[in-house]
């Protein structure tokens, strides 16, 4: 953890050095207790970091921004851990970090040491690395039964009165008071300072006696904050079971008596959420106070209970927020539905590793802006509601801000935390894009200029070594199909027919590899960011736009470095022969799906381009075909698109996008390229291949769909992928030909998450992809975007030769860790895009009032579940509120499905699939969080639907739909 210049002044003979010898003992990973000794070396001449020190050496170079006179601040441990936005603050500086803290940060969390090493080296906060654990002055021995805390916290106590009176007790003629000051929150270690001598204070203490700024009160994280919403009424006081010690937790997972997974939230119901056990492949249902404080994302150790203490999801929806559609399919998942069976059920015990974060959200709207404690809403609706104290009350009200939590006691309802930052205004559209990217860990800061100098110069061009290198594939009628307005361009095709017969064909993906080597700064940060990330408004890319836009994009009429999969196949589409070639190439055309299927449609376009564009189409049928009889799965999740004005890009229409043959050439094409690929690497790297596995779904997973179905007369067999496929092809319903797409939306959710793998840690019949009926898969289409991908050209080039492999790529436990980073940023990116659009969409139905038809996908015991197919948009209706007085009587049937409400002496029956029209507008009075909102309009139910001769503000009309009930 020394910067350069510190290690300089290190550099001296052994003989300015005292050995000290250190032993212990370790156990290692398989259970074997093992003895290390350590070599322990102090030194008399460690600087103490002070600018106008006479006695210390004077360190060389640049690097290191020396303490100033003034205060001067000791930080422990344990405020580097939970103070850090205190210590980020642009008021906090001069800051002496001792190496006892920085090693024991490092230790404890990977995220923190990060961010105060990101202060270290940054000269303008002058935080300065005092190696107290190397000084001859200030090294201390562990004394006989103390802890390893308890010794910590003394040789904090030592070095800050020695650098204390190291630095006061000499002449250095600076006009200003200098003094050492000792950060603890810890009561016990600040009494032990004082009685030393130790000038100390904590946190809170040293902000209301020196904080010259007053928002930095607010960033100071509490240990407790009152509870009660006013005047001492304890609104919020609730008794949750005391958690469990660690070692307890640790020892009872162990026995079997406790089970450890990840604990997710309901979006639904704030009540309710689950526990994923993954090395069982299954979940736990946890319920009211026995989620017992654990939050989003948080490794829990949860308590079965007996089976006679089951229960089934209450199936009861709380919110009334519509959303679009995600884009998705058999590859990209969603949360499975819940079942109406009863099924594990248990209790939070303890928990084992927080994953708390920086919350976007606003303040509850409140007249009393003046009271400090505030109750935060975060954006995100599986989080609860956090208690702040902050002196801002009414300058953050209408504010997107940032939250931290910082403790969650058992008597409080609400968690407590403290204010880091604003944002911006709520409703602005740059703000709101910010809170997409915030909480969904997109990182979209610009690339460094580090990253930036490994990019080649502009003009490029072809170089002659590379030319004698690769396959030149220039005279080839290669061209790329893609959407409107792509310019990272990954892949193109070819087709042309042989003389033997046989016909050729091509994929051919950019060498994003050739540009990218390991130990770049531009493979660090790819490694870190893993994907791009399209948004409704703008794209955050993974590489630098002279890579993604530029020199690796596969323009037209550009000659480009490519990796290429070459097989010859008989016009039946049955592979003769495969071959991976880098190559360059020089596409004849960069075409959209719309470009390409009117050349295919086009009788008289007889060009030799377009006979291979319909000879590929031709074959893509074939694979297609091929596919379904073998089990894959064609399902459907809608992908909306927005037309933007071009000047202030607002969205001013929105459409669910329409797939054409060519959407389907293309993707045959990639799926066939990333099989065959994947068959090679995990031949030859058998322990470290980078391979997409997508898990068989568990039985209960179908039920829903199988309910839904057998409600409309359809009989669904889920026995198999192939059965299930078959199922799906076979499945209409006279005068509702929409219903087969509803049912394939329907099982898109029944999937498992699809994800990224090392080869090495799985057994080959764990490597399937069910969606894709294929017993191997892998990405090699898409590494301008995927940095997946490029780890597998990487893989692929040293399996032919083409390059060498590097120690890292050879390391089973370096790519799982690269494989687990991967699988968390393609999920937050898909949320992302999700939450953009759903923005946009709010801004497009602002000030619009739509009628439009629908469908029921889901029956719920106070609601059902809507889908808009003309605009993707799916959200519940609500049935079991009114204002009048004559109150609905629900009645929920969970085995048809069905929601029988009766109102007004009449009954209206809700099944699933049925048609229903629906009004769309825009809830603008939650402005903590605004929705799109969803209307009944037929059915005519007294006190649920509105109006049906309302106006609404487009040419919409509102009309009965056919078959409604």
């Amino acid at each position: 953890f020394f910067l350069p210049a510190q290690r300089e002044i290190l550099h001296v003979p052994l003989s300015a050095a005292m050995l000290k010898a250190k032993s212990f003992s370790k156990k290692t990973k398989k259970g074997k207790v093992v003895t290390v000794h350590r070599e322990h070396y102090l030194r008399d001449d460690i600087v103490c970091g002070f600018a106008l020190c006479s006695l210390c050496p004077k360190p060389q170079g640049g690097e290191v921004a020396l303490l100033q006179p003034g205060l001067i601040l000791v930080p422990d441990t344990n405020v580097v851990l939970h103070q850090l936005d205190f210590l980020e603050h642009k008021a906090v500086s001069n800051v002496a970090v001792l190496s006892t803290v920085l090693e024991e940060v490092k230790n404890q969390s990977g995220q923190v040491y990060k961010r105060l090493r990101s202060l270290i080296a940054n000269t303008s906060k002058h935080f300065f690395v005092f190696v107290n654990e190397h000084s001859r002055d200030t090294y201390v021995t562990a004394e006989a039964g103390e802890s390893p805390n308890d010794r910590n916290d003394r040789a904090i106590r030592v070095a800050s009165k020695w650098l204390h009176e190291h630095i006061t007790g000499q002449e250095h003629g600076s006009a200003e008071e200098t003094s050492v000051i000792m950060l603890t929150n810890d009561k016990a270690n600040l009494a032990k300072a004082t009685a030393d001598g130790i000038r100390g204070y904590s946190v809170s203490e040293y902000v209301t006696r020196f904080a010259q700024s007053p928002d930095l009160a607010d960033l100071v994280a509490h240990a407790d904050i009152a509870t009660d919403d006013s005047g001492g009424k304890a609104a919020d006081r609730i008794h949750y079971s005391p958690h469990l010690s660690l070692g307890d937790l640790q020892r009872g997972v162990k026995a079997g008596k406790y089970l450890q997974g990840v604990f997710h939230a309901s979006r639904e119901n704030s009540k309710e959420g689950f526990v994923l056990i993954r090395q069982q492949d299954q979940s736990v249902l946890v319920q009211g106070l026995h989620m017992n404080r654990a939050v989003e994302g948080d490794v829990v150790a949860v308590e079965l209970f007996g089976a006679d203490a089951w229960s089934a999801p209450t199936d009861v929806v709380e919110t009334d927020e519509a959303r679009t559609l995600v884009e998705g399919g058999a590859d990209d998942t969603v949360t499975p539905l819940s079942t109406t069976q009863k099924q594990k059920t248990g209790a939070v015990v303890g928990i084992i590793k927080r994953n708390w974060r920086a919350y976007c959200g606003m303040l509850l709207p409140t007249e009393n802006t003046s009271n400090p404690n505030q109750l935060f809403v975060p954006q995100d609706r599986r989080v609860p509601r956090i208690r702040i104290s902050t002196r801002q009350g009414k300058e953050l009200q209408k504010m997107r801000i940032l939250v931290c939590i910082d403790s969650w006691p058992a008597e409080s309802r609400y968690p407590q935390g403290h204010f880091v930052r604003v944002i911006g205004e709520a409703g602005d559209r740059e703000t709101e894009t910010e809170v997409v990217l915030l909480e969904h860990d997109v990182p979209f800061e610009p690339f460094s200029q580090k990253v930036l100098g490994e990019m080649p110069s502009l003009p490029w061009s072809i170089s002659p070594e590379e030319v004698a290198k690769r396959r030149d594939l220039r005279d080839l009628l290669i061209c790329s199909i893609d959407p409107p307005g792509c310019t990272d361009i990954d892949d193109a095709l070819h087709a042309r027919k042989l003389k033997n017969g046989n016909i050729e064909v091509g994929v051919h993906i950019a060498d994003v590899s050739h540009f990218i080597k390991p130990g770049m700064a531009v493979d660090e940060e790819a490694a870190k960011r893993s994907t791009t990330v399209y948004l409704a408004n703008r794209r955050i890319d993974m590489v630098p736009e002279v890579l993604s836009s530029n020199l690796c994009s596969l323009r037209g009429g550009e000659e480009r470095y490519a990796f290429s999969v070459i097989w010859q196949m008989t016009k039946k589409g049955e592979v003769i022969s495969v071959d991976f070639a880098k190559s360059i190439i020089k596409s004849k055309s960069a075409m959209t799906y719309a470009e390409a299927q009117l050349r295919i449609d086009d009788p008289a376009d007889n060009s030799e381009l377009t006979k291979g564009i319909r000879q590929l189409n031709r074959l893509a049928k074939i694979f297609k075909q091929k596919r379904l009889e073998q089990g894959a799965l064609f399902l459907a999740s809608p992908e909306v698109r927005f037309s933007m004005e071009s000047e202030t890009r607002d969205p001013i229409d929105l459409e669910v996008k329409q797939l054409m043959e060519t959407n389907s050439l293309v993707e045959e094409f990639m799926l066939l390229a990333n099989v065959t690929v994947a068959e090679h690497i995990a031949k030859h790297f058998p322990q470290v291949a980078v391979l997409r596995r997508h898990p068989e779904p568990p039985a209960s997973n179908f039920e829903p769909l199988i309910k839904a179905a057998k409600s409309t007369g359809i009989d669904i067999d889920a026995s198999t992928s192939r059965k299930l496929a078959l199922s799906l092809e076979s499945s209409s319903v006279p005068g509702n030909p929409y219903v087969n797409t509803l049912l394939r939306i329907l099982a898109t959710r029944c999937m498992m998450q699809a994800q990224y793998f090392c080869s090495g840690c799985y057994s080959k019949e764990e490597f399937l992809h069910y969606g894709l009926a294929s017993p191997i898969y892998t990405h090699f289409t898409s590494p301008i975007r995927r940095y997946a991908d490029l780890l597998v050209h990487r893989l692929l080039a040293a399996a032919i030769g083409a390059d060498k492999t590097n120690a890292d790529m050879l390391e089973k436990d370096k790519v799982s860790a690269l494989c687990d980073n991967m699988n968390w940023r393609h999920r937050m990116a898909q949320h992302a895009a999700r939450a953009s659009t759903d923005l946009h969409c709010l801004i497009f139905f602002k000030n619009k009032v739509l009628v439009e038809e629908a469908y029921v996908i889901r029956v719920r015991k106070n609601a059902v579940t809507i889908l808009v197919p003309r605009f993707g948009v799916e959200g519940p209706i609500h049935l079991d509120t009114t204002a009048q007085a004559d109150k609905p009587v629900l009645t929920y049937d969970p085995d048809v499905p069905s929601l029988d409400v009766s109102v007004a002496g009449s009954v209206t029956t809700f099944r699933v699939f049925q048609r229903v029209s629906v009004q769309i507008s825009v809830e603008e009075s939650h402005l903590v969080q605004r929705t799109m909102r969803l209307r009944l309009v037929h059915p005519q139910l007294p006190g649920i639907s509105v109006d049906p001769s309302e106006k609404t503000s487009d040419s919409s009309k509102a009309k009965r739909p056919k078959g409604a009930e």
